[in-house]
């Protein structure tokens, strides 16, 4: 950005704590978060992936397996939302990276947590959307973890 030009640093909206729009579209958030790649826990034998559910919005998922301890093992599913209120964080901050390892081993449970588009850069219904688009893709259970390992008859939705 061009501090120089009074055009480009004139702040049209100030979100304290959350996010600066500038008159020139620049969005400064005040908070950055890191990246958590997937990965294989050795300690709690959790396995993570991400997966692009839409492509053209780069709506994607991070699923969680638990440890599989027999070969017919189903787990009940939950569908995770980050907080953030639609306008920082994400699913693959080591914050809730770490988090869902810890739920998916202590609770046993698949998860399936959401990377949605966030505001202000993309308006609101666009995170809803994004949500609707990954529970319609779950409820195919056409992903390989989710068909071997998902019991659909136990489906949780969660976030904070």
């Amino acid at each position: 950005m061009d501090l120089t030009n009074p055009e480009s640093s004139q702040v049209i909206y100030d979100v304290p704590i959350f996010f600066k729009v500038y008159k020139n579209g620049l969005i400064e958030r005040y908070r950055k978060h890191d990246f958590a790649p997937p990965s294989n826990n050795s300690v709690t034998g959790v396995r993570s992936k991400d997966i692009v559910i839409v492509p053209e919005n780069n709506v994607t998922v991070r699923l969680y397996l638990p440890k599989i301890t027999q070969n017919d093992q189903k787990f009940p599913l939950l569908v995770y939302f980050h907080g953030g209120g639609f306008v920082i964080e994400s699913a693959f901050s080591t914050y809730y990276d770490s988090y869902l390892h810890s739920v998916a081993a202590e609770t046993n449970v698949i998860a399936v947590s959401i990377e949605y588009r966030l505001a202000p850069e993309h308006k609101i219904p666009a995170c809803y959307d994004d949500s609707w688009a990954v529970m319609k893709w779950v409820s195919q259970g056409s992903e390989p973890w989710l068909k071997s390992y998902a019991d659909f008859s136990r489906v949780f939705l969660s976030g904070k």
